[in-house]
């Protein structure tokens, strides 16, 4: 009978289960990638086997999380490898231009068919009153991962149409190139002139690195399931009702998910860049400390680095970027920064916080210039572009405008500050969290490498203790079941 239940349970771990996706903190996926691991070991040397090794596990990996759509990644990449091929050797502008169009069509009219088409059929019922529906898809699902991978196939694409890279003549590394499981389903957004030289190169480990590496996951565990998970609890709650709650507790979710949304999604980076360095291979980074930005232009250099440089170079820049004047300038931001919005979400809500971030770049652009270099100035551009980018995070939390209208209208005016000391009363772990979370977040930059140094030299064994210590934790404060990262449902 046992033996019956431990075979059921080894066969469920290898077939796909609707809402329970793969993911990079649950038990699942440490035992495979135990397992994963070990057998690459043995590989890393062989570069053909590894490549082949890894593009097989990537793929399993796809589909422990968004099931059967990953045959439709598996032919995204056939044909982008494909077309890039036929623009290299293309002996006209206009075939090369055609070319493009053509992969732009097929890898844009996807994202667009699975992530707006029920936005699209929801407005036009809206406007002209009418009932369209798509049965049996109206509940369309939209495949984990397909913003982050129609992008990186689309920077592939226009840099070997620009002339920027030579086009991947190996199928086997391209696909390693785009499905490469530690940032397939949400980033860091990789450029193939970055990664692509890595996939037949020497692999070689030294202390250091490896240390860095489970640092890296360790740093991201603590951001998400220690931190993410726990305080969500406190958002999930007033987002649900916010008329129902004082002004003071709709102020403590706006903090509350401010932090959460950093650490969910910077803990997910974390990670997989640590488990691309732990198999020898570079992904950048994706944050940089936003929150202690001075300015919101800072913020987008330090926020989603990958997504914000992603829409600098192939929609900023292209629109005409600054050099068409200072008017032009400010509406290029502006439109960039809407189709940022609309890229994150299909509803409103994201177009309006794409556009209010839009219209806050152009604003710095305009005033910067004239704002002294003083200690208050500084002081007062961090006040506001956290409270800025915190009050905007609003709108990114709540499931409509009615629940984000009133949880500001709490705010504004329904604020008692009779609820303070009840509130530190009542909820003593989620405000130690915060403060924890808010001072690992906000401190000086010297001070995080400090510790970082300092973790990645020790001795073995007070490594091996402080992981002990962070699973505990983690097995402490977890929730009943393993959270999904925030940036899937992008």
């Amino acid at each position: 009978m046992n033996f019956g239940i431990q075979l059921e349970n080894l066969i469920n771990l290898f077939q796909y289960h609707v809402g329970s996706p793969m993911l990079f903190n649950s038990g699942a996926f440490l035992l495979l990638f135990t397992i994963f691991f070990a057998i690459y070991n043995a590989l890393y040397n062989q570069k053909t086997a590894r490549t082949v090794y890894v593009l097989i596990f990537s793929l399993f990996f796809y589909y422990k999380a968004s099931g059967w759509y990953v045959l439709i990644l598996a032919a995204n990449v056939i044909v982008d490898y494909g077309i890039a091929l036929l623009i290299d050797r293309s002996n006209t502008s206009l075939r090369k231009k055609l070319w493009l169009i053509f992969s732009l069509t097929i890898n844009l009219g996807l994202l667009a068919f699975f992530k707006y088409t029920n936005f699209f059929i929801e407005n036009i019922n809206l406007l002209a009153g009418s009932k369209l529906h798509l049965d049996p898809i109206s509940g369309i699902f939209l495949p984990i991962g397909i913003s982050f991978y129609t992008f990186q196939a689309l920077s592939y694409i226009i840099d070997v149409y620009r002339g920027l890279i030579k086009p991947q003549k190996s199928l086997l590394d391209y696909a390693f190139y785009m499905t490469f499981f530690p940032h397939l389903v949400a980033g860091p957004i990789v450029r193939a002139k970055e990664f692509l030289p890595q996939v037949r190169q020497n692999l070689m480990y030294d202390r250091r690195d490896l240390g860095f590496a489970i640092f890296l996951i360790l740093k991201g565990l603590i951001k998400k399931a220690l931190i993410s998970d726990y305080i969500s609890q406190y958002a999930d709650i007033i987002y649900d009702n916010p008329s129902g709650y004082s002004g003071f507790e709709n102020l403590m979710a706006m903090y509350t998910y401010t932090l959460q949304i950093f650490c969910d999604f910077s803990g997910y980076s974390d990670m997989a860049i640590g488990i691309a360095k732990l198999m020898g291979f570079q992904l950048g980074d994706n944050f940089n400390s936003p929150y202690t930005s001075q300015n919101i232009t800072e913020f987008w250099r330090k926020w989603h680095i990958s997504l914000s440089t992603w829409l600098r170079d192939y929609v900023y820049i292209p629109m005409g970027g600054n050099r068409n004047g200072v008017g032009r300038q400010y509406l290029y931001l502006f439109l960039t920064m809407l189709i940022g919005g609309f890229w994150h979400g299909a509803d409103w809500k994201f177009v309006l916080w794409g556009a209010a971030h839009g219209l806050g770049l152009a604003i710095h652009k305009l005033v910067a210039k004239r704002l002294p270099d003083t200690l208050w100035i500084k002081f007062g551009g961090w006040f506001l572009t956290y409270h800025f980018v915190a009050f905007l995070w609003i709108y990114f939390r709540a499931s409509t405008f009615q629940i984000a209208s009133d949880s500001i209208y709490s705010i504004f005016n329904r604020m008692d500050w009779a609820f303070v000391l009840p509130f530190f009363k009542a909820r003593t772990e989620l405000v130690y969290i915060l403060i924890l979370g808010y001072f690992l977040v906000l401190m000086p930059r010297k001070w995080k490498v400090w510790t970082e140094d300092l973790l990645i030299r020790a001795p073995i064994p007070v490594r091996l203790v402080i992981t002990l210590i962070i699973i505990q934790a983690v097995l402490q404060f977890q929730t009943e079941s393993v959270q999904p990262f925030i940036y899937f449902q992008f």
